[in-house]
């Protein structure tokens, strides 16, 4: 046999395990969450895994699992730990389950709008009870996504805590959101966010409360006739890496991977924004009635139980939040 007989085959085969080991050498992760896939927080986290796949020259790619596709709230929370996810959107009252503390921007008037909560999250406080997160479940908060003021739906107007009493509404599945029913004498209902909307149709509850932009997502304006512009929570979602995923990154990849992931959770709040501007006016458009609602009664009735010991946080935490100036 030839010398050049003998190399031409080990030439095949070195340059076919040359490309097989550059197809393993690519990491895929896998980002969970519970919203749809016409939201601007699917969609700005699609653009930030193009993102990671591009500025780490193909080194990484994120699959991007919407709409509870890969578990609920509760689930994907869960996943986290157990190595079945790498990274998720969640609520801030559901990552009180791991750490309380970091809950207290999803409890009601703890936030007076926008601007504020803007400020909290540049402050030394948000940093720091994002640190206890890490430290009580070893993943890491590395954004926040405006997620919109929350207000209640529902087929009569509320305009007083009163309008509220035996109302059955629909509330997510962590305390924080029931403490605004139960504080104006409604009767808060946990459910999966999927089942929400055959639930108002079925009248099964009353009443739910979401972000304008979300009412609008999730169409629920279809099965209420009232929006009522409680303002009640200002709410957010954070965004967690697990700690397991972090660790295995180098610290190159690891800056790119926290970078757009910042960046979609600027991208998402800035549409959110964009929407809250706008939507009064286009549920006005679809026959529903806005009811602008004074908010001094609500907040009266809710903040003695934001004070009192019952609350996942030292008392000087509530003091530091409400200290913080709004937003220029």
């Amino acid at each position: 046999m030839s010398y050049r007989t003998l190399v031409k085959p080990l030439t095949v085969a070195t340059l076919a395990l040359t490309i097989a080991s550059s197809a393993q050498a690519v990491e895929t992760l896998q980002f969970a969450h519970v919203y749809e896939i016409a939201t601007p927080y699917h969609q700005a986290i699609v653009k930030a895994a193009e993102e990671l796949e591009k500025r780490t020259e193909g080194r990484y790619e994120m699959k991007v699992f919407p709409a509870s596709s890969l578990g609920k709230e509760t689930a994907i929370n869960e996943g986290l730990s157990l190595g079945t996810v790498d990274a998720i959107y969640t609520g801030a009252g559901f990552a009180a389950n791991s750490y309380g503390p970091i809950s207290i921007t999803d409890f009601p008037f703890t936030l007076r709008g926008f601007k504020h909560w803007q400020a909290y999250g540049e402050s030394d406080l948000f940093a720091e009870l994002s640190e206890g997160y890490k430290n009580a479940t070893g993943n890491e908060v590395v954004a926040l996504t405006y997620y919109g003021a929350r207000h209640v739906t529902s087929n009569k107007p509320i305009l007083t805590p009163a309008d509220m009493e035996n109302v059955k509404i629909r509330v997510p599945n962590a305390p924080a959101y029931m403490l605004f029913p139960e504080a104006v004498g409604a009767n808060p209902t946990p459910m999966a966010f999927a089942e929400v909307y055959l639930a108002l149709q079925q009248g099964v509850v009353d009443a739910q409360e979401n972000p304008l932009p979300t009412i609008q997502f999730k169409k629920f304006y279809e099965v209420q006739s009232n929006i009522n512009l409680t303002g009640h929570i200002t709410n957010s979602l954070i965004t967690v890496v697990a700690g397991h995923t972090l660790s295995k990154m180098d610290e190159a990849d690891r800056e790119i991977f926290i970078t757009v992931l910042k960046e979609a959770a600027l991208d998402a709040s800035q549409q959110i924004v964009d929407a809250e501007a706008s939507l009064v006016e286009w549920f006005r458009e679809q026959g529903n009635t806005v009811n602008e609602v004074d908010r001094a009664p609500f907040i009266e009735a809710v903040k003695p139980s934001l004070v009192s010991d019952d609350m996942p946080w030292e008392a000087d935490v509530y003091e530091r939040l409400q200290a913080i100036p709004d937003a220029s």
